[in-house]
């Protein structure tokens, strides 16, 4: 698609942004009338956007406006600003499947490059309660049942096939949010990459020992040969701790700009990685030796649970909704071959598991070695601490990916985690 900056775009401030929203009439109406009592803050603490809160008299939303560049660097580091039509698109596609995981969609601006939703409130961004310590009892049923569901709906397990081809054409275009991912995921951390950085002196060895290890170089391009060349299904994209918004009851997705179709397991795996990236840096944020092991342990049930909720969901779906092209109901259940198609499923399974796995592995490396790393590790102030904590999860991110195909399931991976941050000697 064209890009936006070519037809009038402007990057908006806190003055500017209130007249534009007040113009708009579902907007307006959602903020209450005329732009007098409106007042604007720029919150945007991520690497890529500006992001403004506009309150009125009647109630407030949020303006998401793409920048010509990634905020995190500079303006040399351009970047398409349609990057705001594929967020868009991914949030119209996940709100008709699960609306009361997102936020309320209101507006959006093609020539601005901005979406304009609703104000989630007295909801917290979860990667700063998981630093914090604090529970989130539904957060694994909210995320396994998400996951489940935008992922089959989306695929040819279940999608009309004439409309996959041409969402799977559509998404195509977000060329220049894939090739972040395909060079900070990848790519970058296994050699010598002006942007990479760590925790020096401390992470040293261990973040240049990377660059000599055939095993997981290889592993890694495996798992990029997959991200460029599965199109199974929508993805976000982008699912970490970050992009999930919680309350004790609720749980919301944002910020999917990254959305494409591509292998299922990259969702999950991104998302069970941060989790595991908060699991190692509990350590780090003790007051006393093992004040936080049962929060650790909470951490490493909510990963197992995820998986298990979600592939519990999928299992319906399969069993319920399988109306695609794939694994068509004619050639097994109609044929009298009803075990031929649950042979089938878990077979899927399997292999959806070790891509999982994969993935979580090249998302965790990335964090600690590459360009953007986790709030969870970078708050911890003292530099040995911290070290100690990235290097176990850089030993956990390399065993997932470099053993995706060896864990037998998500007790496997729970286990792995508990034997890794028991080490004490790792460089």
């Amino acid at each position: 698609m064209e890009d936006a900056h070519s037809g009038g775009y402007r990057p908006f401030d806190v003055e500017t942004v209130k007249a534009h929203v007040a113009g708009l009439p579902a907007v307006a109406e959602r903020l209450g009338e005329g732009s007098a009592g409106l007042s604007a803050r720029e919150v945007g603490d991520g690497n890529l956007n500006l992001v403004f809160i506009v309150e009125g008299p009647a109630g407030a939303v949020v303006v998401k406006q793409a920048l010509p560049y990634v905020r995190l660097v500079g303006d040399s580091w351009p970047l398409p600003l349609s990057r705001a039509f594929f967020e868009w698109n991914a949030l119209t596609r996940q709100a008709a499947i699960r609306p009361e995981r997102l936020p309320q969609l209101f507006h959006f601006d093609a020539t601005n490059a901005l979406v304009v939703m609703e104000y989630l409130t007295p909801h917290v961004i979860l990667r700063k309660e998981l630093i914090a310590g604090k529970r989130f009892e539904s957060l694994a049923g909210h995320m396994g049942t998400f996951l489940a569901e935008t992922l089959f709906r989306t695929s040819d397990l279940s999608l009309e096939t004439a409309r996959k081809k041409a969402d799977v054409a559509l998404f195509s275009n977000n060329v220049a949010l894939c090739a972040i991912t395909e060079n900070l995921v990848f790519t970058d951390a296994y050699f010598d990459a002006p942007l990479n950085r760590w925790t020096r002196p401390g992470l040293d060895k261990a973040a240049l020992a990377l660059r000599a290890d055939r095993a997981v170089k290889i592993a890694a391009q495996e798992m990029l040969q997959v991200f460029t060349t599965k199109t199974e299904a929508l993805l976000h994209g982008d699912l970490h701790t970050g992009s999930v918004m919680v309350t004790g009851d609720d749980t919301r997705v944002i910020d999917p700009e990254f959305a494409f179709y591509g292998p299922m397991g990259f969702d999950i795996g991104a998302f069970l990685a941060n989790l595991l990236l908060a699991y190692f840096s509990q350590e780090g944020h003790e007051g006393a030796d093992g004040e936080r092991d049962e929060y650790g342990e909470w951490l490493l049930a909510t990963v197992e649970a995820v998986w298990a909720i979600f592939a519990d969901r999928f299992r319906e779906l399969w069993r319920t909704e399988r109306t695609g092209i794939l694994f068509a109901r004619s050639v097994f259940e109609d044929e009298g071959d009803g075990l031929g198609a649950e042979i089938a499923l878990a077979r899927f399974l399997d292999g959806l598991f070790a891509d999982t796995a994969g993935f979580a592995g090249a998302k965790m490396i990335r964090r600690l070695v590459g360009l953007a790393h986790v709030e969870d590790m970078e708050s911890i102030a003292d530099e040995t601490r911290r070290a100690a904590c990235e290097a176990r999860a850089l030993a956990m991110g390399r065993e997932l990916l470099v053993n995706r195909g060896r864990l037998s399931d998500v007790s496997a991976i729970t286990s792995l985690a508990r034997a890794i941050s028991r080490q004490k000697d790792l460089p």
